[in-house]
């Protein structure tokens, strides 16, 4: 059993792994547990590309982040926003805009105790800990009235969020209620895990099993049903796409299996 750091509240479970800590050790953090890396290491072996998926979920939100940047937005909204590291969403926007604001919302103890130690001193940013599903605690929150403007456009970020709200947790019915907040101009970046109807490899049956055993749920969705909860939004170009091929960087970024990607991305505008 690891011991307990300085950065972990005194009420947290050492010996359960939780989403945000096993992707912290997925993208290479060191605020994980020995429970968290177990499961990870397990999913790991049966299915290797998970580290990739992963990296190409953080890589898509940098660049959304950087596409609402220049669409003027500059204040964010960052649901289930998981551990901080390199290039997180309030890195990205002060580099572009000092006085762009975040808020980022997380369930798990340990995600809210090391953002709120790391970000401390930055005045502009705030973190809150609550449940993404209780859309009016959210809102309400002194965290999001403190900081953002809700005249003003607003960039909501779900970046591997919704893969874990099976439809009997009404993930339509959140994204509409945050989508209802927002004013016009603002914009939804979503990247969720997924396939194409009839592309499921059996193969990789065992990895999930192994992720929903010791960490919770996965709710994969084909390309349609992700675009489906983009309700009420207009996709920008290219729509729902591969994560990969989501406005890539570069070509050189992309690989041979950029176009089989287990996974979408897209950004919506509120009109």
């Amino acid at each position: 059993m690891d011991e307990r750091p300085n950065w972990a509240p005194g009420d947290i479970d050492l010996e359960r792994p939780s989403i945000a800590r096993v992707y912290d050790y997925w993208l290479g953090g060191a605020h994980n547990f020995a429970a968290d890396r177990a499961v990870a290491n397990k999913v790991l072996a049966d299915a290797p590309i998970v580290r990739d998926v992963v990296l190409n979920h953080r890589a898509f939100l940098r660049r959304a982040v950087r596409y609402l940047l220049g669409q003027g937005v500059r204040q964010f909204l960052d649901l289930g926003s998981g551990i901080p590291t390199v290039g997180n969403v309030h890195e990205i926007a002060q580099s572009v805009d000092p006085a762009a604001r975040v808020v980022y919302v997380d369930v798990d103890a340990v995600a809210v105790a090391h953002s709120r130690a790391i970000l401390a001193g930055n005045p502009l940013v705030n973190v809150l800990q609550t449940d993404v599903r209780d859309v009016p605690s959210v809102l309400k929150s002194p965290e999001v009235a403190e900081l953002l403007d809700f005249d003003r456009p607003v960039g909501v970020l779900m970046v591997a969020l919704l893969h874990f709200m099976p439809d009997d947790q009404d993930p339509h019915g959140m994204v509409a209620a945050y989508r209802d907040a927002v004013p016009p101009g603002s914009y939804l970046a979503m990247s969720h895990a997924g396939y194409e109807e009839g592309e499921w490899d059996p193969a990789w049956d065992e990895a999930r099993g192994e992720y929903d055993r010791g960490v919770t749920r996965l709710a994969y969705r084909t390309r349609h049903e992700v675009e489906a909860l983009f309700d009420g939004f207009e996709l920008v170009e290219p729509g729902v796409a591969r994560l990969p091929l989501w406005r890539p960087d570069s070509p050189d970024d992309l690989d041979d299996n950029a176009a089989h990607f287990l996974g979408f991305g897209g950004v919506g505008r509120k009109s």
